[in-house]
């Protein structure tokens, strides 16, 4: 008698829960708001809109793999998968921070305020 293996079927990946998805278009939308900021990646200065259109793109690439706020924070904003530096923010009022921290932040402020 031969003996064949089960067949294993993975589960069809889902794509993120809507307000995760809503959360996330929230925090590129408020990096691409921050009047009078820039946007240190790989040490070149971007505008806001410049480097919200890079998160999103980041996003877009990550596919299935992210699939909450805390996630893109982590994998996609956070720094550049090509040199492994840290995203940077230099804000309006001089103060330069790294973004992952800005959006931990900002993403703690849209969940108070729900």
């Amino acid at each position: 008698m031969l003996l064949l293996p089960a067949l294993v079927v993975a589960p069809a990946p889902t794509a993120p829960p809507a307000i995760e998805t809503q959360t996330i278009e929230a925090l590129i939308q408020a990096v691409a708001n921050l009047e009078g900021a820039v946007f240190i990646r790989n040490g070149t200065e971007h505008t806001p809109k410049a480097a919200a259109e890079h998160l999103r793109l980041k996003w877009r690439n990550a596919g299935s793999r992210v699939k909450t706020a805390p996630e893109f924070i982590r994998y996609c904003a956070s720094g550049s998968s090509v040199s492994g530096k840290p995203y940077e923010m230099r804000l309006k009022d001089g103060r330069t921070v790294l973004a992952r921290d800005w959006l931990w932040t900002e993403l703690k402020r849209m969940e108070a305020a729900r």
